[in-house]
């Protein structure tokens, strides 16, 4: 059954970090672009990150460059998003993504997806 689960998340004051992964069953990660996005309250997703296939290539939105750092771990077949100095505003649903066409993770209808973790910063 092909599976992507999230783990991670939770909540931490304004400069604390916070790391979250993906793991893949039935499928192979370093095939596919992976993404990782975020929805606060009222406003629309975000696409933060991107991970390309093959070399693993990573693209970061302006709001997030600097501070998060995405990896995939081929061997184990899991994708992890590192948050640091995280910001009040980075409040949101965090979801990873995983398509094997760029189009479909930049128009955000991916093939696969987690099923989402809240990520709280406090002031």
């Amino acid at each position: 059954q092909v599976q992507f689960v999230e783990s991670g998340g939770g909540s931490v004051q304004a400069g604390g970090s916070l790391r979250l992964s993906c793991a893949a069953s039935e499928f192979t990660l370093s095939s596919y672009t992976i993404s990782w996005y975020r929805q606060a309250p009222g406003e629309v997703r975000e696409l933060i990150v991107l991970i390309h296939s093959g070399d693993g290539r990573t693209t970061y939105a302006d709001s997030v460059k600097g501070r998060f750092t995405a990896s995939r771990d081929n061997g184990k077949n899991t994708v992890d998003l590192q948050m640091n100095s995280l910001k009040p505003e980075d409040t949101a649903i965090y979801t990873c993504a995983a398509d094997p066409i760029l189009h479909n993770i930049v128009v955000l209808t991916p093939r696969y997806r987690g099923q989402g973790t809240q990520v709280t910063v406090s002031s």
